[in-house]
């Protein structure tokens, strides 16, 4: 029984081997998680519900308000008292309001508080301010609620170009990760194949088939491909280090990734070239930044305009006549006109001035960044395909440089090559694959530089996150 549980153990321990073996790390794991927890994305969310908080006070300013009021004579020869009850309701499509009171009063008042009387069950009023003029097309009210909702607007655009930075940023450690791991298990294999060619020298030097100097020699080697090893450990290390910045846990918290996790060759990055011109939010910015200073030229020149308002009101007074008599009875009507003007208007002037100014201003920007966008696209898009090519060549090189290296291995063993020789083919083979692995790398980066510069945001792995 025991001979056949070891029996089992042992035909299931590859398969539960290769269940804890950790799986290697890809970028688009990397992305998630910096989408989702880099600081700098984080931040960028608060300012975005910041903005969002002062768009929705803008909004209050069209909050309906109740207001009440009582009061009553104590003491005298007047014994009056009244309360009274209004809710108030600013236009969003005017720059006037609405109302609507009720008040009820008892006792008497002097002649100066005559209009407190009403009728025995009250008096019910309704009525409204419109704006004919000034005020009418846009007031202080509805500008502040545009500004403000176009800065959520801004602090959106704001948060997408600071993701694009980070996700640029996070490919960028990622590749140079990778490719720092991969350099070193080529130099760990180039000092592999010195270590184990010492046993097989050895035995020959003692054969007298092989000089003596050609173990120092092989020493020689083995010390400086261990010197290899040891610098390409260090930039290994720096670089998982770097790379923790965008790898986080569930918790936020940074993960250093483990030599384990190591992809067994290069992730490739690819992005497209674009067709036509390219739209990134900090273009969009400065779209949002002109209309906002158009929104400040029309208040600017609002308040240019006269005052012409009119009001109007519906009075009713129910139940019987009061103490004030039957003049409080029944209902009436009431419309009126309030007009105003300021003669010299510097104030307002002077406020569209500025305004047109930065209107100039900012479109001229908007001219700069968009030229700016094309010439980097355009500068990317050379460089991409530069480093596309390059790699290309690599690979030829490598494949050609591995050729000859086993083929002079196999001379070596034959005896029909020399050490010297042997050793150039097999460093010139590992150069070559480490210059492969750097072409690669920088054709990764630059894919990635032309992604963040289109504002790509599925290959930067925004298509499908989902923000707060």
């Amino acid at each position: 029984m025991i001979g056949r549980v070891l029996i089992a153990l042992c035909l299931l321990w590859p398969g539960l081997a290769w269940a804890q073996a950790p799986r290697p790390l890809m970028l688009d794991e990397v992305l998630r998680s910096s989408a989702a927890f880099a600081p700098q994305i984080v931040e960028a969310l608060a300012r975005e519900r910041q903005a969002q908080g002062r768009a929705l006070t803008a909004q209050g300013a069209f909050d309906t308000v109740f207001e009440g009021d009582a009061q009553s004579r104590v003491a005298g020869y007047y014994d009056g008292s009244y309360a009274e009850g209004r809710a108030t309701r600013p236009l969003t499509g005017n720059g006037g309001q609405l109302y609507g009171a009720y008040r009820l009063s008892r006792g008497t008042f002097p002649i100066y508080e005559d209009k407190a009387y009403t009728s025995r069950l009250g008096e019910l009023r309704v009525g409204g301010l419109f704006s004919l003029l000034r005020d009418r097309a846009i007031d202080e009210r509805r500008g502040r609620d545009v500004l403000a909702r176009s800065d959520v607007d801004v602090a959106r655009l704001e948060r997408e170009m600071v993701a694009i930075g980070v996700q640029g940023r996070a490919i960028a450690a990622y590749q140079n990760w990778a490719a720092a791991g991969l350099r070193l298990k080529a130099y760990r294999s180039l000092l592999a194949l010195a270590e184990d060619r010492r046993g097989g020298i050895g035995r020959q030097v003692e054969l007298g088939a092989r000089p003596e100097i050609l173990l120092t020699e092989n020493e020689q080697n083995i010390v400086r491909r261990r010197a290899l090893v040891v610098r390409t450990e260090q930039e290994f290390a720096a670089a998982a280090n770097a790379l923790s910045l965008f790898l986080r846990d569930s918790e936020g918290e940074r993960v250093t990734p483990m030599d384990d996790r190591l992809p067994g060759e290069l992730p490739g990055f690819s992005a497209p070239r674009p067709a036509g011109p390219v739209t990134r939010p900090d273009l969009s910015v400065a779209s949002a930044r002109i209309e906002q200073s158009q929104v400040r030229l029309a208040l600017a020149e609002n308040e240019l305009k006269p005052r012409l308002d009119a009001r109007g009101e519906l009075a009713y007074g129910a139940g019987g006549d009061g103490l004030g008599g039957p003049s409080r009875s029944g209902g009436q009507a009431i419309v009126g006109l309030r007009f105003s003007v300021p003669l010299q208007r510097r104030q307002a002037k002077g406020r569209i001035a500025e305004a047109r100014a930065e209107i100039d201003a900012l479109r001229a920007r908007q001219r700069l960044i968009g030229d700016q966008i094309a010439v980097e696209v355009r500068g990317i898009v050379i460089a991409a395909d530069g480093a596309e090519k390059t790699a290309e060549l690599a690979a030829r090189e490598a494949e050609l440089a591995d050729r000859m290296a086993i083929a002079e291995r196999r001379r070596f063993q034959l005896g029909a090559s020399d050490f010297f020789v042997l050793n150039l083919r097999e460093e010139a083979a590992t150069d070559a694959r480490v210059r492969l692995l750097d072409a690669q790398a920088r054709a990764a980066l630059a894919a990635a530089d032309l992604a963040q510069a289109t504002a790509d945001r599925t290959r930067l792995g925004l298509g499908d996150v989902e923000l707060p």
